[in-house]
């Protein structure tokens, strides 16, 4: 398979294989995860099981944090 994405906009990751509820990846970089409500990271070369939807074709920034949003309302 070997297509490269970026995990929630962020992180590089090569997608392994593909299924239709989810998706194995393999980390090319640290990466921050939650499962479980818990904090993980996942390291470089580790696997993981994702959705799909996480995953991007282009690096994204982040979204702003609301209470900028809200300043700029003022």
């Amino acid at each position: 398979m070997s297509k490269f994405c970026y995990y929630k906009g962020l992180y590089k990751v090569k997608v392994l294989t593909k299924s239709e509820g989810y998706w194995i990846i393999e980390a090319l970089e640290d990466l921050q995860d939650y499962m479980d409500y818990k904090k993980v990271t996942v390291k470089l070369g580790e696997k993981s099981i994702v959705l799909p939807t996480d995953l991007h074709k282009k690096k994204t920034p982040l979204p702003q944090m609301p209470e900028q949003v809200n300043e700029r309302r003022l």
